[in-house]
């Protein structure tokens, strides 16, 4: 046999089956995240009996080997707002597969960057242009960048609490100490409290400030100003030559019940806006800094600053199509008077427990992105049980909550920040009613057993005993 005739056979010998490896290693995937990547991830699963294994997913649910179905009220930390692998974004994908398209060739420029960006911006009227790069902190050090350029300033305000990324710039304006321990030096940054005006224009007085970013609600501890705040901000920003960036990254695309989540409040309108997550489709990784023309034509100035700021996988195909099939999505289906109407019930329901339950001490948030914090008892015995567990670390009864909500009610749900003792609920966009019941079914027989003095303060011993083990 010749060289040319044994060549298909020597192609198909070599070629990559998937489905045959994940069939074969599959089951080591503890194993082999313990080995190779971060240690530390399945210890702590491990830990908390979040070990599952999960065989596939659609919509807000996930299907172990079972069958089992799990609610996932999670997303991703949002990713997944249209859900798990809806099929709009499937066929996207698929399409632009096929089509084979000159791809990141460099050199020219491809549809599909511009439609997106023209689609982002129709629901963004008061900007003009889109920079497209490959996440969240990406957008962030995008709009970080081209503030201080275009104001010929260096330092960043941000407000307490808050978290922006961890790469090396958004790391600079992130409020979490745990996060920047370590990592300095970082760029000039400040603080201030969130929506503390006297203290944004005590910064703002100094004359050295590019900007404030802001999450219009925050993710750790589901938090947003007084009304009105943002609105004022933006004016003093304005009054001072600084420029106000909203970083929408979790909140935007329909997480608050609007578009954006600075929407909610008239009158304001970001220099700079950061997207990322949700548009995704929970595919490929995507994300985009929007901002107004004149910051953009500062940044770019002349040809010879063409590629000034770039990124190697921005605006690829895959990506521009995601995140076309997620706008086609969110029109089609009105994904956004969804979440308004769902989160309404689901916040509504959620509030009307905390009359009856001593530790449930608040319900807050918009949409689909809402805070569940819980407080300090009034009856001695359970006060008791609280102060044992606030002595061994802050957040331990929150965590208390979270694990019987997978353990026994399946559902996948999240503690919002450390040392918080609040439950962040941000689930897909596309739930409903049936799920609204389930989780709030769920929710109250475990806070029925925490109050009851049942199964979950064993529970909350072990974790008592893990604080203490790692001090």
């Amino acid at each position: 046999m010749t060289t040319a005739e044994s060549a298909p056979e020597s192609s198909q010998a070599g070629e990559f089956d998937l489905g045959a490896l994940l069939a074969e290693r599959g089951a080591e995937r503890y194993e082999l995240h313990g080995r190779y990547l971060n240690h530390q991830l399945p210890r702590m699963l491990h830990t908390i009996g979040f070990d599952k294994v999960y065989e596939r997913a659609e919509g807000a649910y996930f299907y172990d080997a079972d069958g089992n179905d799990y609610l996932d009220m999670l997303a991703g930390f949002g990713v997944m707002g249209l859900g798990r692998h809806h099929p709009v974004v499937r066929k996207a994908l698929h399409d632009v597969l096929d089509a084979s398209l000159a791809d990141l060739t460099r050199f020219d420029c491809q549809p599909l960057p511009g439609l997106l960006a023209e689609k982002l911006l129709a629901h963004s009227p008061h900007l003009d242009r889109v920079f497209f790069g490959n996440s969240g902190t990406e957008a962030v050090e995008g709009a970080l960048k081209f503030a201080r350029f275009v104001t010929g300033r260096p330092r960043v305000l941000y407000c307490a609490h808050a978290f922006h990324g961890l790469t090396t710039g958004s790391l600079s304006v992130n409020g979490e100490a745990a996060f920047r321990d370590g990592f300095a030096p970082l760029l000039p940054d400040t603080a201030v409290p969130l929506g503390d005006l006297d203290a944004l224009e005590r910064e703002l007085r100094k004359g050295d400030v590019a900007a404030l970013i802001v999450e219009p609600i925050q993710g750790k501890g589901v938090l947003e100003g007084p009304p009105g705040w943002m609105r004022a901000a933006q004016e003093l920003l304005h009054r001072h030559k600084a420029l106000l960036i909203a970083d929408e990254v979790q909140t935007g695309l329909g997480r608050t019940g609007d578009f954006y989540g600075y929407q909610h409040e008239d009158g304001v309108e970001p220099d700079l806006v950061c997207v990322a997550k949700a548009l995704s489709g929970g595919y490929v990784p995507v994300g985009a800094t929007l901002g107004k023309d004149w910051i953009f034509k500062k940044v770019y100035s002349s040809m010879d600053r063409v590629l000034v700021h770039s990124a190697s996988f921005g605006s690829n195909a895959q990506a521009m199509a995601a995140g076309l099939a997620v706008l086609s999505v969110m029109e089609n289906e009105q994904i956004v008077a969804g979440v308004r109407a769902t989160g309404e019930l689901l916040r509504t329901r959620l509030a009307a427990l905390t009359d009856r339950y001593e530790m449930l001490a608040e319900v807050r948030g918009r949409g689909l992105m809402i805070g569940i914090e819980f407080g300090r008892p009034t009856s001695l015995k359970l006060r008791s049980r609280w102060t044992m567990l606030q002595a061994a670390r802050k957040g331990l009864f929150a965590q208390m909550v979270v694990v019987p909500l997978l353990h026994r009610h399946r559902i996948l749900t999240q503690v919002s920040g450390d040392h918080l003792e609040v439950i962040k609920l941000i689930p897909p966009l596309i739930i409903g009613e049936r799920e609204v019941d389930r989780f709030v079914e769920a929710f109250t027989a475990v806070m029925d057993d925490a109050h009851n003095g049942g199964l979950v303060w064993d529970f909350g011993r072990t974790l008592v005993k893990q604080a203490v083990a790692n001090r």
